[in-house]
């Protein structure tokens, strides 16, 4: 790293908020000399950064400094464009609408070369093509008002359509927002059941946040919120195609929570899922290359899915 991108990120590090930091902390997150950051503590002086020490605690810098902004690499912006490319490939019309307004912004204050090299990727750096060219934008819900409720901890109401076509008020405790394939979804606390439940954006509507607070006694993992299991959930046992095993591990949406190898070209897998007949669907995409063992009950829908399919 140069000196002059590992001094901008010293700054940046400096005015997070939080405790202060030693000189053996920043030299060994840098994985330099304490003299090589004291160097660099007198380069930030010259230019009139405020840098603060106390015995005690250690560095920082005055309270209300701020490091102008946009003061990006060209990896950084690289990395940046990457993401942006990303969001705008998705089928959520609002988000892809977002990413374009914070691309237009960056690059109003971006010097001319830098202007060029965000065009360029831009234009030629495509992530998600299928998605991005095949896929008809939608509504995909107001995540950004829920994520403001989240970081409110406060309670949302909200009328809501179920599979039925149901529509029903909603009070829930909100916890988590996840991006799953093409939608948006709400993990929350319902109080009409009183239980973890998983709520599609698309099918909210009226959003309220409420002036009640959400109290959490006890912290909740992300991923036990994702991978949870309840009453309705079966247990599943597949056998897999060692050739496929990545691609199913990294796309299944559950947690394996059982695995052995079964000296063969098969690997017996085994979780819980609360919804067989989305899985079998989901399951369609590994062809012979997955084998039910259990539950009898999926064996029986996979049957009566491909005849359906077949039109047999």
């Amino acid at each position: 790293m140069k000196s002059s991108e590992r001094r901008l990120k010293l700054m940046l590090l400096l005015q997070q908020p939080g405790r202060k930091l030693t000189v053996e902390e920043i030299a060994e997150k840098f994985g330099v000399s304490r003299r090589t950051i004291f160097r660099d503590f007198n380069a930030l002086q010259e230019i009139n950064v405020p840098v603060t020490w106390d015995k005690y605690a250690g560095y920082g810098v005055m309270p209300g400094y701020k490091v102008p902004p946009l003061m990006f690499t060209p990896k950084e912006l690289a990395t940046i464009m990457v993401g942006l490319n990303f969001v705008k490939s998705q089928i959520d019309e609002q988000l892809v609408n977002d990413a374009h307004g914070v691309e237009l912004k960056i690059k109003n204050v971006l010097p001319d070369d830098l202007k060029e090299l965000m065009s360029s990727l831009e234009e030629r750096t495509i992530v998600d093509p299928y998605m991005k060219f095949g896929a008809e934008k939608k509504k995909g819900g107001d995540w950004y008002l829920l994520s403001s409720a989240i970081a409110q901890k406060k309670r949302v109401e909200f009328q809501y359509t179920t599979k039925s076509g149901k529509t029903e008020i909603r009070k829930v405790d909100p916890l988590l927002l996840v991006f799953f394939e093409d939608h948006w979804n709400m993990i929350g606390r319902s109080h009409l059941r009183g239980e973890i439940r998983n709520f599609i954006l698309q099918n909210m509507r009226e959003i309220r946040i409420l002036e009640e607070i959400v109290a959490i006694k006890n912290k909740i993992s992300v991923e036990d919120l994702i991978f949870r299991s309840d009453s309705t959930s079966q247990k599943v046992i597949l056998l897999v195609s060692k050739s496929e095993i990545e691609r199913f591990r990294a796309n299944l949406p559950a947690k394996i929570f059982k695995e052995s190898d079964e000296k063969s070209k098969k690997i017996k897998v085994t979780f819980e899922f609360d919804n067989l007949d989305y899985i079998n669907r989901w399951l369609l995409q590994f062809g012979e290359d997955v084998e039910i063992e259990e539950p009898e009950q999926l064996k029986i829908k996979r049957n009566e899915l491909l005849k359906k399919m077949l039109d047999i």
